[in-house]
């Protein structure tokens, strides 16, 4: 099993969770972060001060995949983000030894 964490533009959530829902992937956490990458955020004018803006609000989309299932979830990630321009985001992958559905105590991919 893999952990994909994505890091995403907000206007492209519901594309994503839509994207994601059509190949059934159904079980996600989704949850609003800031932060900032090469983007190094930018400058911003109000009520006549300058200030800078350097953590910008992104969404971190979390889910848990079959091994077999992976390069799929990768390509509708990766297709259901991009812009083509700076700051679209990051995916990451890491291994998950073991994963239990604490209702009923089912193990591994079974609990997916």
């Amino acid at each position: 099993m893999k952990k994909v964490e994505a890091i995403v533009q907000p206007f492209k959530t519901e594309e994503v969770k839509e994207a994601l829902k059509a190949i059934g992937i159904d079980g996600m956490t989704v949850t609003e972060v800031r932060g900032h990458g090469r983007q190094k955020g930018h400058k911003e004018v109000y009520r006549g001060q300058e200030y800078t803006v350097d953590l910008l609000p992104k969404v971190k989309f979390e889910l848990i995949v079959p091994d077999s299932r992976l390069e799929e979830v990768l390509s509708t990630l990766t297709a259901a983000a991009r812009t083509g321009k700076i700051g679209d985001g990051k995916i990451f992958v890491s291994d998950i030894g073991d994963a239990i559905r604490i209702r009923n105590g089912d193990r591994g991919e079974s609990a997916l």
